[in-house]
């Protein structure tokens, strides 16, 4: 029973416990941001969370948050890796469902190297994170979740918002869209986790005939 809890609500452990480590290590940051480097802890309007990822803050002192940030980041990659395997057991169509098991298990692995020293490479899992949520979008705009619709346009939409601002070297937006973008997926696939059914993206063919699901 414990056990089909836990992997009933994986997503949602996952995180919601991400969540909680990483306001911990931000309040155990010590110091410093893009704009001063003298400032008290963690500002969450002008740090990027990849401050909480280093050995050392900006302000130079020793950053004992960092093990939590990191902890924080290992369950916000399987969260969102369990996340797109299920979402691949909905969708009707086997190849797409194949990218999205593909997207779930290489971003359990790319989303947690953004909290090491292979920052770079874990940045690949953005990409990956996007062609998936593009992906599921694709396929809800085909139902009739409406409000799920506008969620999943809102939701790329503070993703491309992000790149701009950071692209066009506007970083003080950047940062705070950074939060926003991150709190919008996350909304967002816990709503696609759980508010949706294999059943919801059933199509029926041009003879009125239904289209069974991908099956795992």
């Amino acid at each position: 029973m414990i056990i089909q809890l836990i992997k009933k609500y994986a997503v949602l452990i996952c995180m919601v416990t991400s969540l909680i480590l990483i306001v911990v290590a931000a309040l155990a940051y010590p110091g410093g941001s893009l704009f001063d480097n003298n400032s008290i802890g963690f500002d969450w309007s002008k740090n990027f969370l990849s401050n909480l990822f280093e050995a050392k803050a900006i302000n130079g002192s020793e950053n004992p948050g960092r093990i939590w940030a990191v902890i924080g980041m290992a369950f916000h990659s399987a969260g969102y890796g369990i996340f797109f395997i299920n979402m691949s057991k909905k969708i009707t169509s086997r190849q797409w469902a194949n990218v999205l098991k593909f997207i779930g298990a290489a971003n359990i692995l790319l989303i947690f190297l953004i909290a090491t020293p292979l920052h770079d490479v874990g940045v690949i899992s953005i990409v990956l994170t996007l062609l998936g949520l593009f992906t599921v979008t694709v396929f809800v705009l085909k139902t009739k979740l409406h409000l799920l619709k506008v969620c999943c346009i809102m939701c790329l939409l503070t993703f491309y918002c992000f790149f701009f601002l950071f692209g066009f070297g506007y970083l003080d937006w950047a940062i705070i869209m950074q939060k926003v973008y991150n709190a919008s997926s996350i909304l967002l696939l816990l709503a696609l986790e759980y508010l949706t059914r294999y059943e919801d993206f059933l199509q029926k063919d041009s003879g009125g005939q239904t289209i069974e699901a991908a099956k795992p």
